[in-house]
């Protein structure tokens, strides 16, 4: 047996049975380059959700990282410590906003934009107790917990999780008429991905994110932009709302503000909304702790001082015209801003899986999400040679006479 089967026995023995990765297990990672526990090279064309825009074990937050842990980790918010104000104070510059509250996984920060914008919508804009409503988008992910998945629209997500928390209203993404439509009185705001990851790589038409803070400004309606996939680069603007000169009023962040090597998000908002939490309102163990602050300030660094974004435009525009070139019986469309595309595969082709396992036997590491879509997003320190093997081991994949699906 190889120890790649060995592991995922383990795994399988042990573990919840909640993910169904591929058959890899990965236990070195330098740059856009991973290593197996049998020795095999693969070219990192995920970047873990995004978590990983500066790369595997990028020197500077690696440095910030290990120089942290020797001096302090965790104090608890009971207590200040010296490294949440500097990490802050330069998020807050990079973003444009006011203020930010930190927290650790996207779905924290999620659930705190939620919290803010209710508590707004009380305080602020006057709506009546527990009456405030949140328009969502179909076919959205915002994460894992359960006020979360119940307004989910993907069914798996949801089943066995209820009841859910009320006060939500669901509207087609894209459709700015069904919007404005959906705000009534109450209304206190619009959760929106101004591109849908998980849903399937999904970019709403042109000036969609501009017309959505027109129609919510007029109607004095928060936009919490959700840029936790999007942000930091990945779609070749520092966030992807920029693409329309808006980033909300509570921008969400997450993934690799953490530079992947430790979890760190948070929102950001103006005084106006961040002005309605006070001491025993909203708090976490974790959030702006020493060391996640550390690594925070490094990773938001690398991504400023390294022109990240504009790395990815350049090279995702070049990605994206190249797959368009592929001459493919299985490809309906590719589609994506920065190095952030999906490669929709026919239905009569099959599922985006099978085409998934014949890249990872070929040393090149993709997802399938909803069902027909390769997910391809690579870190963004990727070169222009490295993303010309995968375009080559992709075009072999999807490609006229290949081996693969049902066409």
């Amino acid at each position: 047996m190889s120890r790649t089967a060995e592991y995922i026995r383990e795994v399988d023995q042990w573990s919840a049975h909640n993910y169904g990765p591929l058959p890899v297990v990965l236990e070195r990672g330098e740059g856009v380059w991973v290593w197996d526990v049998d020795g095999r090279k693969y070219l990192d064309m995920l970047a873990a959700y995004s978590a990983v825009n500066q790369g595997h074990r990028h020197p500077r937050i690696i440095e910030a990282l290990e120089r942290q842990a020797g001096r302090l980790t965790l104090t608890s918010r009971a207590f200040h410590n010296d490294r949440m104000g500097p990490f802050l104070r330069r998020l807050c510059e990079a973003t444009g906003f006011d203020r930010a509250l930190p927290m650790n996984t996207g779905a924290e920060a999620v659930e705190t934009a939620l919290k803010a914008a209710r508590k707004w919508g009380y305080e602020v804009k006057g709506v009546p107790a527990d009456q405030a409503e949140i328009i969502v988008c179909e076919n959205n992910f915002h994460g894992r917990t359960t006020t979360i998945v119940g307004f989910s629209s993907e069914h798996q997500y949801r089943q066995g999780f209820g009841p859910f928390a009320p006060g939500f209203i669901t509207i087609p993404y894209g459709d700015t008429d069904a919007l404005e439509r959906a705000i009534g009185p109450d209304t206190v705001g619009f959760l929106v991905e101004p591109i849908q990851g998980e849903g399937g790589i999904v970019v709403p038409p042109d000036g969609y994110m501009k017309t959505v803070q027109e129609i919510c400004r007029a109607n004095r309606v928060l936009v919490l932009n959700d840029e936790i996939q999007t942000g930091l680069g990945r779609t070749g603007k520092m966030f992807c709302g920029d693409w329309d000169g808006e980033r909300g009023d509570i921008l969400i962040v997450g993934k690799a503000l953490g530079g992947g090597v430790f979890p760190v998000s948070g929102i950001l908002a103006n005084d106006d909304v961040m002005d309605v939490f006070h001491p025993g309102d909203h708090g976490s163990t974790f959030g702006g702790n020493p060391l996640g602050a550390a690594v925070g300030e490094a990773s938001l660094a690398v991504i400023v001082d390294e022109g990240l974004p504009d790395r990815s435009l350049e090279l995702g525009t070049w990605l994206q015209d190249r797959l368009r070139d592929i001459e493919s019986p299985h490809v309906a469309e590719v589609r994506g801003r920065g190095l952030m595309i999906g490669v929709e595969i026919k239905k009569e082709s099959g599922p985006a899986r099978p085409f998934c396992n014949a890249l990872m036997e070929r040393g090149i590491l993709c997802n399938d999400t909803h069902h027909q879509v390769i997910r391809i997003a690579p870190p963004l320190v990727i070169s222009r040679d490295e993303l010309e093997v995968a375009l080559d081991v992709i075009t072999e994949v999807v490609g006229v006479g290949s081996p693969v699906g049902a066409a």
